[in-house]
């Protein structure tokens, strides 16, 4: 039997294989229940895990320059609408999304999938590119934060180092930043500081308009194998499908148990129909054929955003086993 280190997020739709409830054929699962931050560091710069949840975009990053350790399978821990990435000054004359154009943004990090996602809406929908903004990097709450794996950007592209001690948080707070942008809100705007303002007004009726006209549900991370494992054990990406979209879908039917209600959070049974009506029975899937639409996408974006060195094709990111499934 295969000993294997999996590395994810303490999600719902994991719980069943954390809690056995769903094995992975022929092999014995330690799983580590870790935040993505730390997760996406250990296994881009040392490589740590067999399995891992790995950022999309960094994933993009590596696999151009063919120096990835990972080969990923299409099991998708995280998606997410990222209308509510990024949050003005209310103080900036920042009226429509195109009134970013000049001004300085925080980010995390350049490369950080939720930013390319952003980015990319602000390009198709309102015009505004990445060379319109003046980019500052630097941790949230924590000064000093860099990008985890090296990038090289067009000279166009303007990012600027956070000053020595200083956070992005606080720079904002303090009207040094027009805004930020990343992934997380800053510390910041979540205390409910009046200054400080989503970009979009009703960023989920943003959302559900660009959905509408897009059919796209953005993935934010992908499940990652180490290259030399797969290679070694043929049969463990499609076991790790397998077992990924199983507790999954144990999830959703514990999810769609209304008579008590799993998660601490009200309106659970009408915003599960909900999402359903709008987007399908299979809102949160996994696989290629049905999200494959979805990575043209984002590959193309993330190319023109000078991350990736060449332009992927969708077929490229996932283990040939899982690109398609049987049937009974």
């Amino acid at each position: 039997m295969l000993n294997l280190s999996i590395a994810i997020g303490d999600y719902d739709r994991m719980r069943p294989l954390v809690d056995g409830a769903v094995r992975i054929d022929a092999a014995q699962a330690h799983v580590m229940l870790l935040e993505p931050e730390e997760i996406f560091f250990r296994a881009f710069r040392h490589a740590e895990f067999d399995i891992c949840e790995l950022s999309l975009s960094s994933y993009c990053v590596k696999l151009a320059a063919g120096t990835s350790p990972y080969i990923a399978v299409p099991v998708f821990p995280s998606r997410a609408f990222r209308h509510t990435c990024t949050v003005v000054r209310a103080d900036r004359g920042i009226d429509t999304p195109a009134d970013l154009r000049g001004k300085r943004i925080g980010i995390p990090e350049y490369q950080l999938t939720a930013n390319v996602w952003a980015r990319a809406i602000l390009e198709e929908d309102f015009g505004l590119h990445a060379r319109d903004i003046t980019w500052v990097r630097g941790g949230y709450e924590t000064p000093g934060r860099i990008e985890k794996i090296a990038i090289q950007l067009p000279p166009e592209i303007r990012i600027e180092t956070a000053p020595e001690g200083r956070t992005i948080s606080g720079m904002l707070a303090a009207g040094e930043l027009d805004g930020v942008m990343g992934p997380r809100a800053p510390s910041c705007f979540e205390h409910g500081d009046p200054a400080i303002r989503w970009l979009f007004d009703d960023p989920t009726a943003a959302a559900l308009d660009w959905y509408g006209r897009t059919r796209i549900y953005p993935v934010m991370h992908v499940l990652g194998i180490r290259r030399s494992l797969a290679e070694a054990n043929p049969w463990l990406p499609a076991a790790v499908m397998k077992a990924f979209e199983l507790s999954k879908r144990l999830a959703l039917a514990r999810l769609a148990d209304t008579s008590a209600t799993k998660v601490t959070l009200p309106f659970v049974e009408e915003n599960l129909r909900r999402a359903r009506q709008i987007m399908g029975e299979d809102f949160f899937s996994y696989g290629f054929a049905a999200n494959r639409h979805v990575f043209e996408w984002f590959l193309r974006h993330h190319h023109a955003q000078g991350l990736s060195s060449r332009l992927l094709s969708p077929e490229e990111l996932f283990h040939p086993a899982t690109l398609e499934s049987h049937k009974v």
